[in-house]
């Protein structure tokens, strides 16, 4: 799977995890240049506290269109420290 976003590919893998229709990137697949944290958070209640990032690409960005669970619960433990995207990151094999 790979997503893109202004025609820059910001993460690529084939070890994906599908949780609620949501693929969920290997932090090392990930190119961090082009995700700055947000600051913002969201708790779900069966994973735990998400962490937002902006997509950033040639000065444009696309605000909180990543997140990760850096500390999820023992349901999602799976997803931890892995990257999933939205908000029109284009997602595809």
């Amino acid at each position: 799977m790979r997503t893109t976003w202004r025609n820059k590919t910001i993460a690529e893998s084939n070890n994906t995890i599908i949780v609620e229709n949501n693929h969920y990137f290997p932090p090392e697949s990930v190119k961090m240049e082009y995700l700055q944290k947000s600051g913002r958070t969201y708790k779900c209640h069966w994973k735990g506290v998400a962490d937002y990032y902006n997509v950033v690409v040639d000065g444009e960005i696309n605000e909180d269109a990543a997140w990760v669970y850096p500390e999820p619960t023992e349901a999602a433990k799976q997803i931890k420290g892995r990257f999933a995207f939205w908000r029109g990151v284009e997602i595809a094999p």
